[in-house]
């Protein structure tokens, strides 16, 4: 079967032991991608490791039943429920089912698994037993939203799902005052109004998209200042899933040499090492040590504090 342009033949994962002359099955975990919202959006490489996978490992059964029906493929049993209240304790028994040469698949009711969602300890017992595990790549709600957010791409950080606890969030939101990569976070949407006056107290003048209802009927992105999209979400309750992109902080502006020299002669009169003052001023500024060891070099040969 030629699948994205790869061959797949209908042994392919079994590989011959020698030796003995007999097949050995060679077991693995997929981690398969899954539709956001739109069916659509599924590989075929996907449906492939679904319709022939040994048992799969899904979030809520009955979710993953609808992507079943759509495209018509065989249950026969196969389908186990695996999420954040039994994920644990399911470890060590998906562990045995590959260890035993078994393809199992793991999918969650929308995405990626492991991006925050079940997976991400299954994943890493798998890989602390030595055991194979892939992936067949696929819709991905924090590439998406931020594919479309009109935000920088070049660097950015994935927070999760934001706090529930407002102290939590506020100590959250000023750490991101001086986070100059975008910031990435998932929200309920009876949260959303809430959380976003409250993080316009922080950066109420930064950038944000929010994207509602990725790929699906009723899909939205509403950009703007944060307290200008605040003041949307607060007059009007949003439905569906959420995704908030918030811009990273402006990089601040490199300080001068007076400023440098002024903050090493206060390091300095310290009595400390000009190598310790050096790394003080540059640590405190983000500028190069070598410059300000430089600096306080020439400070000290010229008598200069």
């Amino acid at each position: 079967m030629l699948v994205g342009g790869r061959l797949y033949e209908p042994n392919e994962g079994i590989r011959v032991n020698a030796k003995a002359n007999d097949e050995v099955r060679q077991g693995e975990l997929v981690l398969v991608a899954t539709p956001l919202g739109n069916l659509g959006d599924i590989s075929r490489r996907a449906l492939e490791i679904l319709e022939t996978a040994d048992v799969i490992y899904c979030e809520d059964t009955r979710h993953s039943r609808v992507l079943f029906s759509a495209y018509e493929l065989a249950v026969r049993g196969r389908l186990q429920a695996l999420h954040e209240h039994n994920e644990a304790s399911l470890c060590e028994e998906v562990v045995e089912r590959v260890r035993g040469g078994a393809v199992v698949a793991l999918v969650t009711d929308a995405g990626t698994p492991g991006i925050s969602d079940p997976g991400s300890r299954v994943v890493a017992a798998l890989a602390q037993a030595n055991l194979r595990v892939t992936t067949v790549p696929g819709p991905s709600a924090v590439i998406g939203a931020l594919s479309i957010s009109g935000l920088d791409t070049e660097r950015f950080t994935m927070e999760g799902f934001a706090p529930r606890k407002a102290g939590e969030r506020a100590r959250l939101f000023a750490e991101w005052v001086r986070e100059s990569r975008t910031i990435i976070f998932f929200e309920s949407p009876r949260r959303l109004a809430t959380t976003l006056g409250e993080l316009a107290e922080h950066v109420g003048t930064r950038q944000v998209a929010v994207v509602r209802e990725l790929t699906k009927l009723h899909e939205e992105v509403v950009r703007g200042t944060v307290s200008e999209v605040a003041a949307v979400f607060a007059a009007r309750e949003p439905l569906g899933e959420i995704v908030v992109v918030l811009a990273g902080a402006a990089p601040e502006a490199a300080p001068d040499e007076t400023t440098l020299r002024a903050a090493l002669i206060e390091e300095l009169r310290g009595d400390v090492s000009v190598r310790d003052a050096a790394a003080s001023v540059a640590s405190t500024f983000g500028v190069a040590h070598r410059v300000v060891y430089q600096l306080a070099l020439e400070l000290r040969a010229n008598g200069g504090f």
